[in-house]
């Protein structure tokens, strides 16, 4: 006999989560079933190391756009802490570099020089751009003009929506160094030129100004995995069924859906279906073959670490702590990072190549063991930017894992005083304690197509003037073709990232249409 539900949830990352704690607490009747033996997809800490006892963010590192509406609603235990400095950023070829304090207006001030008054006025801007963007994220969409009205503010509108966001940074800032440690907001996991005509770097780019009215990006405490453990607490508290080890190979436009564990089949019905898998990935499920040129291309290399200690600089003027203590920008200048999309847009790992450290346990120590506090070591974390999918493939993949992974560590030394390689630990099998995960390895890992971390290009937060709004999905930004089918992962309209908004998005629009 075939078990029914009132909704199935296709896939357990944060945002299956939240959807599945959200929907049982209102009394619904759900199954999650998850492909991995535990849940968390992206949102997860791991013992990475053999015998170490540090247990990393693996693939998302830091917290912004999870509502603290979300948070309050589940009742999730979850804490952020600030970090105190926002970024440090070397001048490659010098001795100097740009340290952000977030604490210290006047040092900014005086490192910034002739920047600083632009440096004030546009993130003056982007604040406003928060504040009256980011409460619409969970709530019903809003329109492209009804978005332009709340804003109230035509000038920063046009400045940060309508034109390419690199023109407007280029016309902005003087310092090449300055113009880069900005437009990196609009790379993150977006292969795209400076100037983008496309606009998808603009909406990176907001995405990563806009969280909680702030843009603030802040450091779970007990690392990724403790986000994710408050969320599959609630959904179980609610009464949700979860089943991990359960790979979904199917699914119906009736409801229908099919899953294996083990050597196992099995099939239940949902009167609706949410998919916290890509887009692409429900085509597949539904069994279409997509277009070649609609799976998504992700565009970064991450590369963990566990060092001994915060390697020396070359800057002798910055602490260690403080250039370590924010996003350590490495190589990141205007015009590095307009290089670096020419030769990766011809095949060729960028060299040097744009990369961001976090280091979470400056932030956090309780994510490593007592012993490993007491001795000085640290995480680090680098995220490689424009690095796409198309260099990668299943016949290279170990080969070019091991050239990015060069590329990354000859990008940092390029900036330290000394080797970061003879600062890394050994694991109880005496290896190196460095991970590198490519695009493909995320894919494999994951199940996200191409290694994007955002499921598929990523949407602005509001729909263009006339399109259907007549559905409660469609109102929520969660519609598919099908009717009894939603979208609540990182595809959704305002997905991407560690946010849970597509769950919360999702759940509401089941609710809304009972």
């Amino acid at each position: 006999m075939t078990s029914r539900y009132d909704v199935v949830i296709v896939g357990g990352g944060h945002n299956g989560l939240t959807a599945a704690a959200y929907l049982a607490q209102a009394g619904k009747e759900v199954l999650l079933l998850e492909r991995l033996d535990s849940v968390g997809g992206a949102a997860v800490s791991a013992q990475a190391f053999e015998g170490i006892e540090a247990r990393l963010s693996r693939y998302s590192y830091l917290v912004s756009l999870l509502p603290s509406r979300v948070i309050r609603d589940l009742g999730l235990k979850i804490r952020l802490e600030q970090r105190r400095y926002s970024s440090y950023t070397p001048r490659p070829g010098t001795s100097r570099g740009l340290l952000i304090d977030s604490a210290d207006p006047a040092a900014n001030d005086a490192a910034l020089g002739e920047d600083a008054h632009a440096w004030a006025e546009f993130y003056g801007g982007t604040t406003r751009l928060a504040r009256g963007m980011f409460p619409t994220v969970t709530e019903p969409l809003m329109t492209r003009s009804e978005a332009r009205a709340a804003l109230a503010d035509d000038a920063l509108w046009e400045s940060l929506i309508e034109a390419p966001i690199g023109r407007t940074i280029e016309s902005t800032f003087r310092d090449d160094l300055v113009r880069g440690v900005v437009l990196t907001d609009a790379l993150i996991g977006t292969f795209a030129p400076n100037i983008d005509p496309t606009l998808a770097a603009n909406r990176c780019f907001l995405y990563h100004v806009i969280g909680n009215g702030t843009g603030r990006w802040d450091v779970p405490v007990g690392g990724m995995g403790a986000v994710t453990a408050e969320l599959l607490d609630a959904a179980r508290v609610a009464g949700a069924r979860i089943r991990t080890g359960a790979e979904v190979t199917s699914i119906t436009p009736d409801g229908e859906v099919s899953f294996r564990t083990g050597d196992r089949d099995h099939e239940v019905v949902g009167d609706v279906i949410l998919a916290n898998v890509a887009p692409y990935v429900l085509d597949q499920l539904l069994g279409r073959t997509p277009a070649e040129e609609a799976r998504p291309e992700g565009a970064q290399v991450k590369v963990n670490l566990l060092v001994s200690r915060l390697p020396r600089l070359a800057d002798p003027s910055v602490d260690p702590a403080a250039a370590f203590g924010g996003t350590f920008h490495v190589n990141e200048l205007w015009s590095q990072l307009d290089s670096a999309y020419s030769s990766a847009s011809g095949g060729a790992i960028p060299q040097p190549l744009p990369c961001e450290i976090y280091c979470h346990s400056l932030t956090d120590p309780s994510i490593l063991s007592p012993e490993l506090q007491a001795s000085g070591a640290h995480t680090l974390t680098v995220f490689g930017l424009h690095t796409p999918d198309r260099l990668v493939s299943e016949e290279n993949n170990e080969s070019r894992r091991a050239e990015l992974q060069s590329a990354v560590l000859a990008s940092l030394n390029s900036v330290l005083a000394e080797p970061i390689e003879r600062l890394l630990l050994a694991d109880s099998l005496g290896r190196p304690t460095i991970e590198t995960r490519t695009t493909l390895d995320i894919e494999h890992s994951l199940g996200m197509p191409g290694g994007n971390i955002f499921h598929g290009p990523l949407s602005w937060p509001f729909v263009e003037d006339g399109a259907p709004l007549s559905t409660a999905a469609e109102r929520w930004g969660v519609a598919t073709e099908h009717p009894r089918i939603l979208i609540c992962g990182s595809g959704a309209q305002r997905g991407g990232a560690v946010s849970g908004i597509g769950g919360h998005n999702a759940a509401m629009a089941v609710l809304e249409r009972d």
